[in-house]
């Protein structure tokens, strides 16, 4: 349904941009027309052979890392409460400095391969699945965990078969929302130093005045990160069985 409703949304957006381009009648090299887009995807296959797959394997495995590193680091605050007083602050901190000002030191200690991009979407993801996780571990019934200590069970007990049960809706939440800036961050990364990926395209393009160029490579980018989001809800909808979603 999400790739249904992004599809029909994309169509909209296609007819309303050849409107404005039949209206204003912008020159090419500020709005490009759609048809000059779908013609750039055509022939420039590198585009979506690529680049697309260097960027979508750098979102998705900085993806599948940050979300371990949050998920590990929510366990911890809570199974170690004094630890929290010292993880908490630096996951804060981490925030504080925007991806795009590290990228360049990323790529000075990592190179220029795929370490600093995956690097990147890993510290763009970690801390809303580390925040999502860790609030829906605190947010266990108290009664519960009242039981479960009546019952004589340890902290590690508790955490298995409690905490992470009734933290796991909030951890979805915490990927669905993750999910769309691992391809963000892995593009900084690119704009920095690379040889490839849709952001190597797009500054490239930039430089050559390719509008065209631009535009697609922006259209693959939207399209991957609907397809992850995508591939997050599949992966994830039967996760939570005792808490169903409800559109109504």
């Amino acid at each position: 349904m999400l790739l249904l409703r992004a599809l029909l949304v994309a169509l909209g957006l296609f007819v309303l941009w050849q409107a404005v381009v039949v209206l204003f009648a912008p020159a090419p090299y500020i709005l490009p027309p759609p048809a000059a887009v779908l013609a750039a995807l055509a022939e420039r296959p590198s585009l979506w052979q690529g680049d697309l797959l260097t960027t979508l394997s750098e979102a998705a495995i900085g993806l599948v890392a940050g979300t371990a590193l949050g998920v590990l680091l929510a366990l911890a605050m809570v199974i170690l409460p004094p630890l929290r007083r010292i993880l908490l602050p630096v996951t804060v901190v981490s925030q504080a400095v925007p991806v795009f000002a590290i990228a360049p030191i990323l790529v000075l200690w990592l190179g220029f391969g795929l370490a600093p991009k995956i690097a990147m979407a890993t510290i763009a993801i970690f801390f809303p699945v580390t925040s999502a996780f860790h609030d829906g571990l605190l947010r266990t019934d108290p009664q519960l965990l009242d039981l479960a200590r009546l019952y004589r069970a340890g902290r590690f007990a508790q955490v298995r078969l409690l905490r992470i049960p009734a933290a796991l809706p909030s951890l979805v939440s915490g990927l669905r929302v993750a999910v769309v800036y691992a391809p963000i961050a892995a593009l900084f990364g690119e704009w920095v130093g690379a040889s490839s990926g849709l952001g190597y395209a797009i500054l490239h393009a930039n430089g050559r005045s390719e509008t065209d160029v631009v535009f697609a490579a922006l259209l693959l980018l939207a399209a991957m990160s609907v397809v992850l989001r995508a591939g997050v809800d599949l992966l994830t909808r039967n996760l939570t069985p005792w808490a169903p979603e409800s559109e109504r």
